[in-house]
């Protein structure tokens, strides 16, 4: 369906049973025949109220009678029953749709939009794709891997980005990345160090050694002697190279900025 206006419903679009047992006596044909004519009116009534108000796409978190698919069928409605609540409230969030939870109360303004709603088989599953929403507020990212280990490594490795995307976004500050901040700093309070007397001089050295940890870490990681690492990264700060860190890509020591290599200073 392009152009689609959905409407959310938290409804059931089929005759819900009586809170109480109860039983209809049917003498004749004639009866039955109006019996079945009354629920097909009621249930051509839910769906008209729907089409008043111009959708043509219809996600119910509860049943849909298949009479109701029907009529909705003829009238060029897709329909998808029994969406999850979680789902309910991201498609919410993306289509820009209100969810309804009697169809009495909808309006034209409950509508969401999206450029593109259609069925795809992913494997062996059958999802529904909602493309093109305005402003969308939601999303949804599929992962596919050939292994069960793979797509989960990869959905750790895509939460983990998404949450530095995160904390850039709530403090809009970056750093450069590699250890090379620590190795900077490092050097800093070993130099503010040797102005200080006996036991302070030797704890700011240990915190000052401690903190090279970071690029010694990173050069383990990669495969890298760090040793010569470390040794590299001192010599490269001593002369002035504040961005010099461990750049993984090359295997070697690198200027982090012109790598591109940066971290959210909240991190």
């Amino acid at each position: 369906v392009e152009n689609a206006k959905i409407v959310l419903i938290d409804a059931a679009l089929e005759i819900e049973k009586t809170e109480f047992d109860a039983k209809i006596n049917i003498e004749s044909p004639e009866q039955m025949d109006a019996f079945l004519k009354q629920e097909e009116n009621m249930i051509k009534g839910m769906v008209d109220k729907v089409v008043a108000k111009g959708a043509n796409v219809i996600l119910c978190q509860k049943g849909i009678d298949d009479l109701a698919q029907h009529f909705l069928s003829r009238k060029n409605i897709l329909a998808v029953r029994r969406v999850k609540k979680s789902d309910m409230e991201a498609l919410a969030k993306a289509t820009g749709a209100k969810v309804v939870t009697n169809l009495n109360d909808l309006s034209a303004k409950d509508l969401g939009y999206a450029q593109l709603v259609e069925e795809r088989k992913i494997g062996d599953n059958k999802m529904t794709f909602i493309e093109g929403c305005k402003n969308p507020l939601a999303v949804t990212i599929l992962i596919r891997g050939g292994t069960e280990r793979i797509v989960e490594e990869a959905e750790r490795s895509l939460h983990d980005a998404l949450c530095v995307v995160g904390d850039v976004i709530e403090e809009p500050k970056i750093l450069a990345g590699g250890g090379a901040p620590e190795m900077e700093l490092s050097k800093v309070l070993k130099e503010y160090a040797e102005s200080l007397p006996g036991r302070e001089q030797l704890a700011v050295m240990q915190f000052a050694e401690a903190l090279e940890v970071i690029p010694t870490t990173l050069a383990e990681n990669a495969g890298l002697d760090p040793i010569d690492i470390i040794s590299e990264l001192r010599a490269q700060h001593e002369k002035g190279k504040t961005w010099a860190g461990v750049d993984v890509d090359i295997g070697k020591v690198g200027d982090m900025e012109k790598a591109g290599v940066f971290e959210p200073i909240v991190v």
